[in-house]
């Protein structure tokens, strides 16, 4: 899910009028579906209309043959079976032999969709023989004093050649697993035996409770595999997504619940009963209840009861055994007013069915806020924004762009001296306020460029005069602030408007997407889809400066260690993405006042020097992601020795990364109500200053804003 939330989402009313009209141009002269006398099926008219969308609208397709059958043969069944312990290499042979080269045909419409439901039969037969193979080898115990190892990376792995193979593969994960659970027990056990009434358990009964933990675990996911294995849906959405996402990271197909899903995560709002959920060995559980809300006024829900079932109205309910909570959430969700029932199983072992009328439910922990940090030199202003939210369907909804605004205007109040905007994992979102946001901090001008598969370039401006906010500015991104979070951290430094703080370089994405439904006869216009929708690459990103930010991102101006660095997870580690490339130049003016960065480079440069938490994270952060990529100790022993260092490593790189001394940081006399209104909401807020007070990349923010405040005043003085 961290990919969906990178991605950035155009708004119909903002798109290019160019692309609106070339778009409607080329679904018109979609071809007819072809399939002869024989209606087509749902899924040949959604695989078709996705085929065809890609060969004539995508940015830059690949071309639909037998290469990209072959592609999509092999992604999918890694897809199916991640593990690779479940098919055997004989399953994939057979289906190769049928089906590795006639993708693209069913794609295109050449022929009828035959490769999943083949894939499927093979799974309903495979995954009660591999249930049986987890259940037989967790009865018996496992010895942890031979010297083997596993490896779990399983992009390397190959697919079993026998059942001989896929049974020791098997053994080998589910020892690793239950010596992972083993080896806590026996700490437990060490570090509670002198406890008050604590009784102690021989090795050989931690092992079985560990084995038994195993178990419980492999059985819950098992309860969602076969769960999967039996809908058709589930598995053809997952081959539409293998085939779009090939085209590129951020193409993707949802069906209607999961359309509607990220729309709500775009906006801040939706419609449900307004609890939290989690989960909990296995089962769904209410985690929290929002005051004032349908779950709440219902006084017949707790936290810590188990949902059990779902119902819409009174249709049949969907039992949510092996279910994740965020497809649980897609269930509870839905229209305003409608009627969703919970079977619900209480504390004390009772079961009930609630009836439950859905309301509105704002979710403002993820709108834009501020508070006041109060350094040794003056007063800084921090606004967080997690995403570039906005309502698309409601004119008076929120967008991040105003809120922002709003924020600025309250910190202007407090008389700041300098304002850091926080954009570290920030994924994107709207691209209209993005422009608009940018316009807050600057004189009218270009912010970004936008082009299209025909090469047309368009210059997407800030047309309004005013400035809200003319003084320092920092703007703290990492390697997850991706897509618009990029464009906003770009114009800031294009325009010398401000300094970037922050890891080597943000995510890289610099790719435009639109939703259009999969309904030819709803027509372009229509984002929602019976059949689905496909959120498609339609332009690339490039900055003013004429550099795509595609791939390489934005580079930060101050560099701070971060222990993501060598994590691959930025865009360019994805094979499937586009190229970087650039355009010509935008005219443009830089800011009139100048900062001089390499001099807040050089100040930053010597505190990071001098920073034990900066210093270990710098030298420990490379190894540490090494130890996800190699093989694994089965031997309790050497099991030990590793973790004792890996523990160690992480809790001084824990203990280092806490600021010794608390920021000075105060929340703003407007907000006094706005979190405090419900206890949970309240608790997180205050969880939230707390981290906030201690955060070392912030604290070093907040003192490059405080050199800026320096500069500024000695730049200005000259000027008078």
């Amino acid at each position: 899910m961290f990919k969906k939330a990178l991605d950035t989402m155009i708004s119909k009313r903002n798109l290019p009028i160019v692309i609106l009209i070339l778009g409607c141009g080329l679904f018109v002269a979609f071809r007819s579906l072809g399939f002869g006398e024989t209606p087509p099926t749902k899924y040949e008219k959604i695989l078709h209309n996705v085929g065809q969308m890609l060969e004539e609208i995508h940015y830059s397709p690949k071309d639909i043959n037998d290469n990209f059958s072959k592609e999509i043969f092999k992604k999918y069944l890694a897809e199916v079976d991640v593990e690779k312990d479940v098919l055997l290499q004989s399953d994939v042979d057979a289906l190769k032999s049928k089906y590795e080269t006639t993708i693209d045909d069913e794609i295109l419409g050449k022929a009828n969709v035959q490769f999943v439901p083949a894939v499927i039969e093979i799974l309903k037969k495979r995954i009660p023989e591999t249930e049986s193979i987890y259940k037989s080898i967790l009865s018996q115990p496992f010895d942890f004093t031979t010297d083997e190892e596993v490896n779990l990376n399983y992009d390397k792995a190959d697919f079993p050649k026998n059942e001989a193979a896929r049974k020791e593969a098997w053994r080998k994960r589910l020892k690793y697993l239950t010596l992972e659970r083993y080896n806590d027990l026996l700490e437990h056990q060490e570090n509670s035996k002198n406890d008050k009434g604590f009784v102690t358990k021989t090795n050989a009964d931690l092992e079985k409770d560990a084995r038994e933990k195993t178990m419980k675990v492999m059985d819950h996911y098992y309860d969602r595999l076969k769960s999967k294995a039996n809908s058709d849906d589930e598995r053809f959405t997952e081959f539409v997504e293998t085939i779009v996402q090939s085209m590129d990271p951020h193409t993707d197909y949802f069906p209607p619940v999961d359309k509607r899903y990220f729309d709500e995560q775009m906006s801040g709002h939706f419609f449900g009963i307004g609890a939290s959920l989690k989960t909990e060995d296995g089962t769904i559980k209410i985690g929290s209840l929002i005051a004032g809300m349908p779950a709440w006024k219902s006084q017949q829900i707790n936290e810590g009861d188990i949902i059990m079932k779902v119902a819409q109205g009174s249709q049949e309910p969907v039992d949510l055994t092996g279910y994740t909570v965020e497809d649980a959430i897609k269930l509870i969700r839905g229209t305003k007013g409608t009627e969703v029932r919970l079977t619900i199983k209480k504390g004390d072992g009772s079961v009930k069915t609630v009836s439950i009328i859905r309301d509105e439910i704002v979710q403002d922990e993820t709108f834009a806020r501020s508070v006041v940090v109060n350094s040794d030199k003056g007063k800084i202003g921090y606004i967080f924004l997690p995403e570039f939210y906005a309502d698309f369907d409601n004119p008076k909804g929120r967008r991040c762009a105003v809120d922002v605004a709003a924020e600025v205007s309250k910190l202007k109040e407090q008389k700041v001296d300098g304002i850091v905007i926080d954009l570290r994992f920030n994924g994107g979102g709207s691209l209209y306020d993005v422009v608009q946001m940018v316009g807050l901090f600057v004189d009218q001008g270009p912010v970004v460029q936008v082009k299209d598969r025909e090469g047309k370039a368009q210059i997407l401006r800030d047309n309004d005069k005013t400035v809200l906010y003319d003084g320092p500015l920092a703007v703290m991104v990492n390697e997850y602030s991706a897509s618009a979070s990029e464009i906003f951290a770009a114009a800031i430094q294009d325009y010398k408007r401000g300094v970037i703080i922050g890891s080597t370089s943000t995510y890289g994405k610099g790719t435009v997407q639109r939703n259009i439904g999969l309904d030819k006869t709803m027509g372009f216009m229509e984002s929602n889809s019976e059949l689905g929708t496909v959120k498609l690459t339609l332009q690339k990103f490039y900055r003013i400066n004429g550099g795509s930010t595609q791939l390489r991102g934005v580079a930060s101006d101050v560099v701070l260690p971060d222990l993501s660095e060598y994590s691959k997870i930025r865009e360019k580690d994805n094979p499937d993405a586009l190229k970087w490339d650039e355009i010509q130049k935008a005219d443009y003016s830089t800011w009139k006042y100048a900062y001089d960065i390499n001099s807040l480079k050089n100040a930053s440069s010597t505190r990071i020097k001098n920073s034990p938490a900066f210093n270990v994270i710098s030298t420990d952060g490379e190894w540490l992601d090494k130890q996800n990529d190699k093989s694994y100790p089965l031997n309790l022993i050497k099991y030990q020795e590793e973790q004792k260092q890996i523990k160690a490593t992480v809790k001084k790189i824990e203990t280092l990364s806490k600021l010794p001394t608390e920021m000075n940081i105060s929340s703003l006399p407007q907000d006094s109500t706005q979190f405090t209104s419900d206890k949970d909401k309240s608790a997180r807020y205050k969880q939230w200053l707390a981290n906030l007070k201690k955060d070392i990349y912030l604290d070093e923010a907040v003192k490059v804003v405080d050199d800026m405040v320096t500069t500024k005043n000695l730049v200005y003085n000259k000027q008078k």
